[in-house]
């Protein structure tokens, strides 16, 4: 035993934490519930690093040692791959590849042109992901386009599916989950309406991606939980002519097909596989890449307002850190670093130091309004849950 796993057993380290040394711990990517995501240099090179605080998942630890073995066993061009794990006395470690060429729709913008056709080769690649998973009886439960990342900036590059942290593997192919999951806008209405739920969520939340692909806004636009469960459960996706206009029969049929409210009248993954949009050859070579950056410019405000979400989130987790170390950044400095993907590239704008005194002042006041629609969502839910408990006992 080397002399300092003897120090880390007297410090009461686990006897993983040996491996910690082995990392060296870079910028900062991102921030959730449970803890961070950090760009780290370890024995392979350059890896992600999700460093998650053991007090915030007190009770429920099995659920990060639930992701560690869903990573261990995925082995998928299109899927992030795992490396390595580790513990301290309040942490974990979850060592995970680095994509580095940005998210989907941040590369897009960079294009000169984004066609139709180039689309459905998005969305395919997606697909093979996520056909992998169902057929290894795993729901992801989280599709959005933050979760679409590019492995390196390389132009032919290979688009990867991140972020495990609440997929599930299921215990026989036709098991329903029944705990809430996935983000506001993609979760499909059976999640909202508790009905339980499988492996058709994915499928709705990526016809939700795809729509937003082709016409740069997302499908459903209401802002509240009971607006928009109302808004899903109608059914019948509107094409707006003047943006769609331009868009293949095949990419609408396509898209109807996944946006269907009952799960039961979605295709499967292996089913949409084989549809001919995703064969290309029906699909136009009109260029969207205009919609998508107007989609983007709209969504540059949202960008500062994470960065002070991020820096805030920081500050509340090294309040519940035992051990803060190097691995809870400075917020001033995370701040700056940009509220990037776990996939490893920052935010385009440069950052908080770059922000000028209008913008800071139109952050803080989006960051004020963001807070009080949260409240107001939050009370939406509780009405949402009574009438929902309410109907239940009819």
């Amino acid at each position: 035993m080397s002399l300092s796993s003897v120090l880390n057993k007297l410090h009461g380290q686990p006897p993983t934490y040996d491996k910690k040394s082995q990392y060296k711990m870079g910028r900062t990517l991102g921030a959730g519930t449970y803890g961070i995501v950090r760009e780290a240099s370890g024995p392979t090179g350059k890896v992600a690093v999700k460093i998650i605080l053991k007090k915030n998942v007190k009770g429920n630890e099995q659920m990060v040692y639930d992701e560690l073995a869903l990573l261990r066993q995925l082995h998928h061009p299109h899927i992030v791959s795992f490396r390595d794990w580790f513990e301290s006395r309040d942490k974990y470690y979850i060592v995970t590849q680095l994509a580095t060429g940005g998210e989907l729709f941040d590369r897009i913008c960079e294009y000169g042109k984004f066609t139709e056709k180039d689309a459905s080769q998005v969305v395919r690649q997606v697909l093979d992901a996520v056909n992998y998973l169902h057929n290894n009886n795993i729901v992801h439960r989280d599709l959005k386009p933050e979760n679409l990342l590019y492995l390196t900036p390389d132009a032919n590059s290979s688009l990867v599916l991140a972020d495990f942290g609440i997929a599930k593997m299921l215990v026989s192919s036709d098991e329903m989950l029944n705990t809430m999951a996935g983000s506001f806008g993609y979760a499909a209405p059976e999640v909202m309406l508790k009905k339980g739920h499988g492996k058709a969520v994915d499928m709705w939340s990526l016809g939700v991606i795809t729509y937003t692909l082709l016409c740069g806004y997302s499908p459903f636009r209401s802002e509240s939980l009971p607006d928009l469960i109302d808004e899903c459960s109608k059914g019948g996706v509107i094409f707006h002519e003047r943006y769609w206009k331009e868009v293949s029969k095949d990419a609408k049929l396509f898209i109807s097909g996944l946006l269907q409210p009952r799960p039961e009248d979605r295709p499967t993954s292996q089913e949409a596989l084989r549809h001919t949009w995703l064969i290309g050859e029906t699909a136009t070579d009109y260029d969207v890449l205009p919609e998508i950056k107007s989609y983007m410019a709209k969504a540059r405000l949202r960008r500062g307002i994470e960065m002070v979400k991020l820096a805030n989130r920081i500050e509340a987790l090294k309040m519940r850190a035992d051990d803060p170390e190097e691995d809870l950044p400075d917020t001033g400095k995370a701040a700056t670093e940009g509220a990037g993907s776990a996939g490893g590239k920052p935010s385009t704008g440069g950052g908080a130091r770059r922000l000028s005194r209008a913008a800071r002042s139109a952050i803080f006041r989006e960051v004020v309004l963001a807070k009080v629609r949260e409240l107001k969502d939050e009370e939406a839910e509780r009405v949402a849950e009574r009438t929902l408990t309410e109907r239940s006992k009819k």
